[in-house]
């Protein structure tokens, strides 16, 4: 029955589920969750039904098997997004390792502009986190919950490792 429950809760959802909601929905501890949900990721694989249970954003969603998806691509309607262009990917990083980060730490850090932070917000993979205690109360980017759910990512701590980079204040100084 819980199998049933948890598969429908996760179809019913756009969003990945907490386990606190989980355990909430299948009237279980918690700390129970980790459990069950390796034991129905088990039961979709031996069951081969064409979905698999991601880790992803804090939470569990249910994802088509990636080996299915090019046989499915003529079933899908909306088209995917336009890939990030290198400029995008390369502010996307630098929000990510350095968050919260101002546009201007951005801009000196990339030694240009930072206009891909523009289609990053429209994107929803970047957002405001707060504002800088400093002359002008700049804008602080972080990374968002889709950024982690489009990127597969349980949380920022499954980002790479990143090559080592000068502080922003060695920067400064030149």
């Amino acid at each position: 029955m819980h199998e049933a429950l948890i598969g429908a809760a996760l179809l019913l959802t756009d969003r990945p589920l907490t386990a606190g909601e989980l355990a909430g929905l299948l009237e279980v501890r918690p700390d129970e969750i980790p459990a069950r949900m390796e034991a129905f990721a088990r039961h979709l694989q031996s069951n081969r039904i064409g979905v698999l249970l991601e880790q992803v954003a804090g939470g569990y969603r249910l994802v088509v098997d990636p080996q299915l998806v090019p046989k499915l691509s003529a079933l899908l309607r909306s088209r995917p997004l336009p890939r990030l262009s290198p400029a995008a990917l390369e502010v996307l990083a630098l929000v990510a390792y350095r968050q919260p980060i101002t546009r201007a730490e951005i801009e000196v850090l990339r030694g240009g502009p930072a206009a891909a932070l523009d289609t990053l917000l429209d994107r929803e993979l970047v957002e405001v986190v707060g504002r800088r205690a400093a002359l002008g109360r700049p804008q602080l980017f972080g990374t968002t919950e889709r950024f982690l759910v489009d990127f597969g990512l349980r949380s920022l701590e499954d980002l790479p490792e990143p090559e080592p980079a000068p502080e922003f204040s060695e920067i400064l100084r030149g």
